[in-house]
């Protein structure tokens, strides 16, 4: 009992670490492309915001998705056998 909580503790750790890591990464490349965009190209600048938000939205929100997913095997795991 104690080796599967003590598992299950280490993978929630791991998923949310990741999951975090990834959106991190995935934010950041947008805004850097974003600038990039916005620097080669002014005019675009009003096309390009709302939808950028729109994907950072996005991205921080699997992120979260993932986090509630992980929450709920951690406090209502259905693995573990009483």
């Amino acid at each position: 009992m104690e080796n599967i909580l003590g598992n299950l503790i280490f993978a929630c750790v791991a998923v949310i670490i990741m999951g975090a890591i990834a959106a991190v990464v995935g934010i950041t490349t947008m805004g850097s492309k974003y600038i990039d965009a916005s620097a080669r190209q002014p005019e675009l600048v009003n096309e390009l915001l709302p939808k950028v938000l729109i994907l950072a939205g996005l991205v921080d929100a699997v992120y979260l998705i993932g986090v509630g997913v992980i929450m709920s095997f951690a406090f209502a795991n259905p693995f573990v056998i009483k």
